[in-house]
């Protein structure tokens, strides 16, 4: 199994990583959000053969020096462990940096992933519209990260992004979004723990990691009225046509 969205901390790698082969999770991509996070993601991805980077400036930093250092990332994402152009898109529930400037940053990931021809993550919340207006025409391969608007599942599918379901998907009030879990084509689907955030409700409380994947999993197989362990086997296969891993 993979688990497609990580912040790992490299302190605590190797302990985590070995709690996830444990479980049977033997594949992560870590997500950066800022340079700094970059790097460090490309240092566990060459220390560690399981794990690959997917490297962005987060839109909560548009506003600050990292939006202006684009070509720094790009040089970083020519790294054959870098898979993916992101996390990037636009946050407007939290008032962290002016919408013009995330358009702008998000707009810079987008050429930047066209260029590479990398898939982009996107992270969006509050922003279903403006997300969709950027992205339209959007060519390359997108993934939609943390999937937590159903609105967003109709133009999403038409437009064949991967949709990825984290562990919010698992909480009592997430009716919605397993209904949505349930539509979504067999090859689209991902799951991923957006550790250390969401745990799912297994263990929720506790701070999240890879090895807690499978109980997303497990939900979405049941939301689905799938095999747990097939539908985990389609999603590491989905990830790496999405990924090129």
């Amino acid at each position: 199994m993979i688990d497609t969205h990580a912040h790992l901390d490299l302190d605590e790698a190797e302990d985590v990583l070995a709690r996830a082969a444990a479980v049977g999770v033997t594949r992560v991509i870590t997500v950066a959000t800022t340079l700094a996070d970059a790097k460090k993601a490309l240092v566990l991805s060459h220390r560690h053969p399981g794990v690959h980077a997917s490297l962005g400036i987060h839109p909560h930093e548009a506003g600050g020096v990292d939006a202006g250092r684009l070509d720094e990332l790009r040089e970083l994402l020519e790294d054959d462990r870098a898979v993916a152009v992101g996390e990037t898109g636009l946050d407007y529930f939290r008032d962290y940096a002016a919408p013009a400037a995330q358009r702008r940053l998000f707009e810079g990931h987008l050429a930047i992933a066209s260029e590479l021809g990398k898939p982009v993550v996107i992270h969006t919340r509050a922003a279903d519209e403006d997300t969709l207006a950027v992205l339209a025409g959007y060519p390359g391969i997108v993934v939609l990260h943390c999937f937590s608007s159903p609105v967003l599942l109709a133009p999403a599918l038409e437009r064949g992004w991967y949709v990825s379901f984290a562990g919010n998907v698992t909480y009592p009030n997430a009716s919605e979004l397993r209904e949505a879990a349930r539509h979504v084509p067999a090859e689209a689907l991902l799951a991923e723990t957006d550790s250390p955030y969401l745990a799912p409700q297994p263990v929720r409380g506790r701070r999240n990691e890879p090895a807690y994947v499978v109980h997303t999993i497990a939900t979405l197989a049941k939301a689905r009225d799938e095999d747990m362990t097939l539908l985990g086997a389609q999603i590491d296969a989905n990830a790496s046509v999405a990924f090129g891993l």
